[in-house]
């Protein structure tokens, strides 16, 4: 089973080289990010594992509308009615409306050895040819901190996407950065804290940009969209990413 216990009430859940967060408060789950299309049957058996139902996720939250975040949104909502929110500036992106993320060209281009091949042909058998707009998608209903389990706070962090947000989780100590800060990722030749490449973002100077808001957190774990959760806290994190940043701009 791909998941772990990170804090207190809150577990990752390793897709498809992409992560999902999901909280936890009595028989209630918020889960943060789906996954891509095939992803959907690992959700449900983690929930599985963990003793709960797909029925108990109250709300599904989305950091951003790429394929990789909303890929079983359309499924939970269909067969156990769960809703799903994201930023305002984000909910035309998840429905279609407009595209801001790497085409299957930008993806080619960059297929220059086994790990990088590897990683595309997961992410195709995965679903990542499928157009996947959400139609049921809605904004945030409130601002500060959400009445979902685990009271997640969204943070906003343009700049991968336009719409994008982080969740703050106080009770845990914690922030689920999504796509604005990582730590890995099959197309990038970097370990620890970083951006993803720039291919992948909408605005690299507005996603590094979008780190000062991240630094400011209290939150000592850091869970990312890719890579592994990282445990020396967000300022560091954000350091680092910051450095390497500024070694691939020298």
């Amino acid at each position: 089973m791909r998941y772990q216990q990170v804090a207190d009430d809150v577990f990752t859940i390793a897709g498809t080289d992409v992560n999902m967060v999901l909280l936890r408060e009595g028989r209630d789950l918020t889960l943060v990010d789906a996954g891509w299309y095939g992803d959907a049957g690992l959700i449900e058996a983690t929930i599985a594992a963990l003793g709960h139902r797909p029925e108990d996720i109250r709300a599904v939250l989305l950091t951003h509308a790429h394929l990789d975040h909303v890929g079983a949104l359309n499924h939970l909502q269909a067969k156990y009615g769960i809703p799903a929110y994201t930023s305002p500036i984000e909910v035309s992106h998840a429905k279609g409306e407009v595209h801001e993320s790497a085409t299957p060209l930008d993806v080619i281009k960059r297929l220059t050895d086994v790990s990088t091949c590897g990683w595309a042909l997961r992410i195709t058998r995965a679903g990542g040819l499928r157009k996947n707009p959400v139609p049921h998608i809605q904004p945030f209903p409130t601002e500060g901190a959400l009445d979902l389990p685990g009271h997640p706070t969204p943070i906003p962090t343009p700049g991968h996407t336009s719409g994008h947000s982080a969740f703050s989780l106080p009770a845990a100590g914690a922030v689920a950065t999504g796509d604005t800060l990582v730590t890995a990722h099959p197309t990038s030749k970097i370990q620890g804290p970083q951006l993803l490449p720039d291919f992948f973002n909408h605005s690299t100077p507005e996603t590094l940009a979008a780190l000062e808001v991240l630094e400011s957190l209290a939150s000592d774990l850091v869970l990312p969209g890719h890579g592994d959760p990282f445990t020396e806290g967000i300022a560091e994190a954000v350091a680092q990413a910051r450095e390497h940043a500024a070694t691939l701009l020298r």
